[in-house]
């Protein structure tokens, strides 16, 4: 991207922000002059705390270099997103493919994870309660994120690869980590029993939803949830009133999870996953709205993931805080073809589609945290091991097999103690993959078994001034090792072996500002701006390509006065080119396209929250792309939301949501998505905790 290019985009970008928060902010002082915060006291007097309404929907996270943005609970309610992909499309560089059902959905971040062909490239990582989840380039059907929102209490989405070491290798996209609910969220850390009741609804695809949560905790030692979730819509329609093909989906989930402390210094934690998905006489393709020649399957996805882990924090000793993590994760998906037959009588279809996929990943993980005081320099330093294997059941044209993998990763996170930090970081990976394959020369299939590894790193820099601004850079490198796709087929000198692992290089650089007293005392505003520069060497899940080259520029903006206003500002602007094995350059096919979000919004004290949110997406270059002519033009999409809780009453513990997303029933396809956006929808949400 040329320079000129990327800074006229940040000072768009920038007014847009600045124009947005300052006169508003001043309209609403002018107009509003509600104390800083208030207190609530239960029906019997007690006091129970303190509210402050001089806060926005999302904290920006200028207090580091990592470029990190955190969904909390209160957003992933207020949201009422029917997928994980939906309630995390808000963050800058995160782009969905069509996000709005499970099936043929993913998650797309810088430009790479899912595509329009699978979905995933391994250079996303996900991970719920640290079981690392996905499958490998299953063709047109791949690991959609059969999950549901409303098992989770935040999401925390790493973007690029320099905060990525201690989570997994090959990361140039970036990290969703996935932190299911506590029932101490439910008892508020007293014993007793506690809970919660939801139930919802859309009118685009006459969608319904609920979730029953029981949580119960014996002792200030013990506690347990479970939570029962149901979502099910029919077929949605599209801004023109059009029905969106192969959008229907029915998820039934499930949550169990268990803490116990043995004393002060030992203690557990396990959880257990489940969603199931039955389809049936669906196109086997996921990706289109129709039957095409593949033909229709009947289909049953259960994707599972479970966690144990073993907490040892010896008190006072500040070298020993011990985490070990036995995880895993499995995605079955049955299919059986359903035959049907052209106008000649002839059976249409292909075998591929009776194909029956697993995909199953257990991980140890064991990682210490020390806290190490040199002088004036403190130093935080996390150690870890993992073991990883990797089992892929073989199907048509599914290669299957086992990738175990051994690595060991350090992050020491140093403190200078005069505003400047400095974090290095190493991870050491090893993998052998064993599979068969069809020996081209031989004539038939043999066993094989290859090896690899990497030594992989980076470091940022920060240093944080008096006033309030800080300045960061980084440098990450690393490795995509081989995954069982990319066993190489032994033929012929003119076949190429693609057993290689892709090479990344990321460099970063940018600013942040946060502040207390804007206009008044409480006011509060943070800022955080990221450039980065990819590039990615060696392409291997891409045929034909030798290098993608992507620059960016993320933004994230937060204002809120103590009258209750507030502003969530996010961008993301993007250019990057591929480079085939002959020497041409085009436009990168997964380029993200450039989008503003803005968020305005009114708390009134705990009774009321309404907000009104702004996306406006540029046209996108899709020179290379097939398909869909209407993919990547622009749009402006308006969404409202208000959330009502009675403090008071009968209702008390009561909270009602409603939303309406797409106000003007804008028809359009989003960027990298092969189906049609949905139109206006309505959505009302109702929860009671108790």
């Amino acid at each position: 991207m040329k320079f000129n290019k990327i800074k006229n985009r940040l000072l768009i970008a920038t007014a847009i922000g600045f124009a947005v928060m300052m006169p508003s902010a001043a309209m609403a002082q002018e107009e509003d002059t509600e104390t800083t915060s208030e207190t609530e006291t239960s029906e019997d007097g007690e006091f129970l705390g303190e509210l402050t309404l001089g806060q926005s929907k999302r904290e920006v996270q200028t207090g580091t270099a990592t470029p990190i943005t955190t969904i909390k609970q209160e957003e992933i309610d207020d949201r009422q997103a029917n997928t994980i992909a939906e309630l995390i499309d808000s963050v800058p560089g995160v782009t969905l493919v069509n996000g709005q059902t499970p099936q043929g959905s993913g998650i797309n971040i810088r430009g790479f994870g899912a595509n329009s062909i699978y979905g995933t490239d391994q250079k996303v990582a996900v991970l719920v309660d640290g079981a690392t989840t996905g499958a490998e380039e299953i063709y047109r059907v791949s690991n959609q994120l059969f999950t549901d929102p409303y098992l989770y209490k935040s999401v925390d989405v790493i973007r690029g690869t320099v905060g990525s070491f201690e989570y997994g290798s090959g990361i140039v996209g970036g990290v969703v980590l996935l932190e299911t609910k506590d029932a101490s969220d439910f008892t508020g850390g007293e014993p007793g029993f506690g809970g919660s009741l939801t139930l919802g609804g859309q009118t685009n695809g006459d969608g319904i939803n609920g979730s029953g949560i029981l949580a119960w905790q014996p002792s200030e030692k013990a506690e347990f949830l479970f939570n029962y979730t149901y979502r099910d819509q029919d077929n949605q329609e599209d801004g023109s009133g059009n029905e969106i093909g192969n959008s229907a989906f029915e998820l039934p989930s499930f949550l169990v999870k268990g803490r116990y402390a043995f004393d002060d210094t030992h203690s557990i934690m396990a959880s257990y996953t489940q969603s199931d998905s039955a389809d049936r006489d669906v196109p086997y393709d996921t990706f289109v709205t129709g039957t095409d020649f593949f033909g229709n399957v009947d289909r049953d996805v259960t994707t599972q993931t479970g966690s144990l882990f073993y907490y040892f924090q010896p008190a006072g000793n500040d070298l020993i805080d011990l985490e070990a993590a036995l995880t895993y994760s499995n995605q079955e998906i049955d299919q059986t073809y359903i035959p049907f037959t052209n106008g000649f009588g002839a059976e249409v279809g292909f075998g591929v589609v009776d194909a029956d996929l697993q995909y199953e990943r257990t991980k140890l993980t064991v990682k210490n945290t020390s806290f190490v005081q040199t002088g004036s320099i403190e130093h935080e330093i996390r150690t870890g091991v993992e073991f990883i294997q990797n089992d892929r059941l073989e199907a048509s044209a599914a290669p299957g097999g086992t990738d175990n993998r051994q690595a060991i990763f350090i992050i020491d996170n140093i403190d200078f103690g005069n505003g400047l930090t400095f974090t290095p970081a190493l991870r050491y990976e090893n993998q052998t993959l064993e599979t068969d394959f069809f020996d081209l020369d031989a004539g038939e299939r043999v066993e094989g078994e290859f090896d690899d590894s990497a030594l992989m790193g980076g470091a940022s820099l920060r240093y944080q001034f008096e006033n309030g601004f800080a300045v960061f850079g980084s440098y990450a490198y690393t490795e995509s090792l081989p995954i069982l796709d990319d066993t190489p087929t032994p033929a012929p000198s003119n076949r190429s072996n693609i057993f290689t692992a892709e090479e990344a290089s990321t460099y970063e650089a940018g600013f942040s500002y946060d502040t207390i007293g804007v206009f008044s005392d409480s006011d509060t505003l943070s800022f955080k701006l990221n450039y980065y520069d990819t590039t990615l060497e060696d392409i291997t899940f891409i045929g034909g390509l030798d290098e993608i080259s992507l620059q960016g520029v993320e933004l994230e903006g937060s204002f809120a006065m103590e009258s209750g206003f507030y502003v969530d500002l996010n961008g993301n602007f993007s250019d990057g080119d591929e480079i085939n094995t002959a020497g041409v350059s085009v436009t990168y096919r997964s380029l993200t396209a450039d989008s503003v979000r803005v968020t305005a919004g009114k708390r009134f004290g705990r009774f009321l929250d309404v907000s009104l949110e702004a996306l406006s997406v540029a046209d996108a270059d899709v020179s290379f792309r097939s398909g869909n002519p209407e993919q990547g033009d622009s749009y402006n999409i308006f969404n409202a939301r208000a959330t009502i809780s009675p403090q008071s009453g009968i209702l008390k513990g009561t909270s009602f949501r409603l939303g309406v997303e797409n106000l003007s029933d804008e028809d359009y396809t989003p960027n990298l998505s092969t189906r049609k956006a949905t139109g206006q929808n309505f959505k009302l949400t109702v929860s009671r905790q108790f």
